[in-house]
């Protein structure tokens, strides 16, 4: 047995990423592995580390949590890192979790198709249904690319109205210059 991480192409959805196991056979994702899966720099999820939030999510031995330096088994015929910042999985999904709380698309998408995942596997081991990795894989790109496609479609809906609110300014702006005052918004007479 080695004392050093084997590195090993993981799929989830439509991206490899690359996972680690380590000599006890726990698994690790790299810092900047978990942060670009999400379209994020590293520095955000040593942010997140180093906040409140991570001991709110994963207790109080994540106070300023520092990732662990790992050696890495070196690839045949590859050049890699020999060592990464190593985050354990329940420390990556809370990184995500808070990621997709705090507004990242990528971030969101990602957990809906996890849990989706998650519970399609469930469901499929109580009533005998299998599948292969594969399959999974494709039912969960597919999941995220649907999802992200629904949030840039509801990002788009709710700028509509900044538009608006932007072209009601420039007309107000306008009337001002012409040496007139606007008319009032009645909604905010009745409130005044």
């Amino acid at each position: 047995m080695t004392d050093k991480a084997v590195r090993a192409p993981v799929q989830i959805g439509g991206g490899d990423m690359e996972g680690y196991q380590m000599p006890d056979g726990s698994y690790r994702m790299s810092q900047a592995s978990a942060a670009d899966a999400i379209g994020d720099s590293p520095v955000y999820a040593l942010r997140f580390l180093q906040s409140k939030d991570s001991k709110a999510l994963l207790g109080e031995h994540y106070t300023d949590y520092t990732p662990e330096q790992i050696e890495v088994e070196p690839t045949p015929g590859k050049r890699g890192q020999s060592r990464i910042n190593a985050l354990p999985l329940e420390v990556v999904s809370a990184y995500w979790l808070y990621r997709a709380h705090r507004g990242n698309k990528k971030a969101f998408a990602l957990c809906f198709a996890l849990m989706s995942e998650t519970l399609d596997r469930r469901f499929d081991s109580a009533f005998g249904v299998s599948r292969t990795d594969e399959e999974y894989n494709q039912r969960l790109a597919n999941r995220i690319e649907q999802l992200q496609n629904s949030l840039d479609e509801l990002g788009e809906a709710y700028a509509e109205p900044e538009v608006l609110r932007e072209y009601i300014a420039r007309l107000e702006a306008q009337v001002r210059r012409l040496g007139e005052e606007p008319l009032q918004n009645p909604h905010q007479q009745s409130e005044g």
